[in-house]
C-alpha cells in the first residue's frame, strides 16, 4: 500500500474515533473449549422471515451454533446463527445475554448471521421507529426475541459446564468450484451488470465469475489429533431460492449438518465478506441447482477438513476495536426521504421497513460497532460487522500473508452494506442500499489493519 494511502487510513482512524482495546494473550496450558446450539426457528405464524414473510413451513430448523473458549481466567464466545440479520440493539441484546451467561464482557462475544434469506432479518430499533408512525407494519415480535435470546444464553451457559481442554489448532482450505460469482460486473462499455443470487438469463450467467475469494477456509480445535470443533468460512450470499414462507438453513446449513453427522465433530459455518458475491452464475433458482450447489459446498468443506494440518497451540489472543461509521445522508439516500417513506401509512410495507432501518442506524451512529480478532498461533479469525464487500476480506488476507486469515462478516448488521468508495461511483444496488457513507472504507481498513498488527509507515 502506498504511503499516502496509509496516512489517509491513519487519518480515518483518528477522525472516526476508532477505539483500540489492545489484546489479551492466553497461555496454552489453560485452554478449554465447549460447543453449544439453540434452535432459533420462529414459530409458524410468529416472528416473520426476512421483512414480513410469515412462517408457514419449517423445511429445516434454523440453528444458532457456537463455541466458548476459556483461558483459565476469561471466556470468549463465537457464534453463527441461521438468520438473515440482527441489527443494532437487537444484536446487542443477544451478545449481552450470552456474555452474562458465561461470565464475560460483551466485547468478548461475537455473533454472526449466516445470512440465509429464508430466515429473519430483525432490527428492533426500526420497529420502534415504525411504532411511532400511523398504521405501523408488524415486523418484530419482541417477546420472541427475548425468549430466543434467553434460550441462546442458557445454551452458552450450559457449555461452560462441558469445557474440555484443547491443545492443537488445525487449518485447511479448499477451492469451491462453481458456486460463488460477483454480483457486480463492469462491462467494457462502462455499464454495470447486476447478477444476484439466482439468474435465468443465459447471457448474464455466461459472463465471467468476476472478483471473488474462491477458497473455503476451515479452522479446527483439537486435542491430541481428535477434532472437537470445526469452523468453516466462505464468502457468498448463501440463498438459493427464497421469498416463500419457508424457514430453511438452505445450502450452508444442509452441507454443515451433513458433515457433522458424518464426522461426529461439531461444525460451524460463517459467511465471509459477501456483500457483492452471490451464486447467480451457477444458480437458476431451481431445486436441482440448489442440490448441485449444496453438493459442491459440502465437497469443499470435506476437502478442507481432510487437508487440515495441526500444530500445538502455543499462544491465543483476542483483540477488539470499536469504530463509528458515518451515516448515509446524501442526495442518493437522504434521511429526510427515509423519514417520509417510513411514516407513509399507504406506502409499501417492505420499503417502510427498509427506510426505518436507515433511520435506526442513524439514531445509533455514535454507538460503536465492534470488530474482533481471535488468533490461535498461525490461524486468525477476523470478525466484521455489516454486509461487507469481498474487498475487505481480500484486503485482510493481503495484510498477513504469513497467517491463515479466515473472515466472518455479518455480525451487527446495523450499517447494512459496507461498500468500497469506488462502488459509489460505479452505482448499482449495494451502494444504493447502504446506510453508511463512502468514507467508511477508509475507517474499516484502518481498524482491520490495527487488528492484524499493521501500522502506517513513518513518513520520510
Amino acid at each position: 500500500m502506498r504511503r499516502r494511502q496509509l496516512l489517509g487510513l491513519l487519518a480515518g482512524l483518528l477522525a472516526a474515533g476508532c477505539l483500540w482495546s489492545g489484546g489479551r494473550s492466553m497461555e496454552a496450558a489453560g485452554l478449554r473449549v465447549a460447543t453449544f446450539s439453540c434452535d432459533a426457528t420462529p414459530p409458524v405464524g410468529g416472528h416473520p422471515l426476512i421483512w414480513v414473510v410469515p412462517v408457514k413451513e419449517v423445511e429445516t430448523p434454523l440453528w444458532a451454533k457456537g463455541i466458548v473458549i476459556e483461558d483459565g481466567s476469561r471466556r470468549y464466545v463465537l457464534c453463527a446463527m441461521d438468520w438473515c440479520g440482527l441489527c443494532n440493539s437487537s444484536y446487542e441484546l443477544f451478545c449481552r445475554k450470552m456474555a452474562a451467561a458465561v461470565g464475560t464482557d460483551a466485547a468478548n462475544v461475537s455473533l454472526h448471521c449466516v445470512h440465509q434469506h429464508t430466515a429473519p432479518y430483525t432490527d428492533g430499533d426500526a420497529q420502534r421507529i415504525l411504532d411511532q408512525t400511523p398504521d405501523p407494519p408488524r415486523y418484530v415480535d419482541f417477546d420472541f426475541l427475548e425468549k430466543l435470546s434467553d434460550g441462546l444464553a442458557q445454551a452458552a451457559a450450559g457449555a461452560v459446564d462441558r469445557l474440555e481442554p484443547f491443545n492443537q489448532v488445525g487449518t485447511g482450505q479448499a477451492k469451491v468450484e462453481r458456486v460463488a460469482s460477483s454480483r457486480r460486473l463492469l462491462m467494457p462499455d462502462g455499464r454495470l451488470v447486476g447478477r444476484m443470487s439466482s439468474c435465468k438469463d443465459p447471457e448474464i450467467r455466461a459472463l465471467p465469475e468476476g472478483r471473488i475469494d474462491p477458497y473455503l477456509r476451515t479452522i479446527t480445535l483439537a486435542r491430541d489429533g481428535r477434532p472437537l470443533v470445526r469452523l468453516h468460512f466462505y464468502a457468498t450470499h448463501p440463498q438459493t431460492y427464497y421469498g416463500d414462507p419457508r424457514a430453511s438453513s438452505d445450502m450452508p446449513g444442509f452441507a454443515r449438518e451433513r458433515l457433522e453427522k458424518e464426522e461426529g465433530a461439531f461444525q460451524l459455518y460463517f459467511t465471509g465478506c459477501a456483500g457483492d458475491v452471490a451464486m447467480g452464475k451457477y444458480n437458476d433458482g431451481s431445486p436441482q441447482a440448489r442440490d448441485e450447489l449444496t453438493e459442491r459446498l459440502y465437497e469443499a468443506m470435506r476437502a478442507a477438513a481432510a487437508s487440515t494440518q495441526y500444530r500445538p497451540v502455543l499462544d491465543v489472543s483476542w483483540r477488539h476495536v470499536d469504530i463509528t461509521l458515518p451515516v448515509r445522508d446524501d442526495p442518493g439516500r437522504p434521511l429526510e426521504k427515509s423519514r417520509a417513506v417510513a411514516s407513509d401509512p399507504k406506502g409499501n410495507v417492505v420499503q417502510r421497513i427498509r427506510a426505518a432501518t436507515h433511520l435506526a442506524f442513524a439514531a445509533r451512529a455514535d454507538r460503536p460497532l465492534p470488530l474482533n480478532l481471535l488468533e490461535l498461533d498461525g490461524a486468525a479469525i477476523l470478525m466484521l460487522p455489516g454486509e461487507c464487500m469481498v474487498e475487505y476480506q481480500l484486503f485482510a488476507a493481503s495484510l498477513r500473508p504469513d497467517r491463515f486469515v479466515a473472515v466472518a462478516a455479518y455480525s451487527d448488521l446495523g450499517p447494512g452494506y459496507i461498500c468500497t468508495e469506488e462502488s459509489f461511483e460505479e452505482g448499482g444496488y449495494e451502494p444504493g442500499a447502504s446506510r453508511v457513507a463512502p468514507e467508511s472504507e477508509r475507517i474499516m481498513k484502518v481498524a482491520i489493519g490495527r487488528l492484524l498488527g499493521q501500522r502506517p509507515e513513518r513518513s520520510e
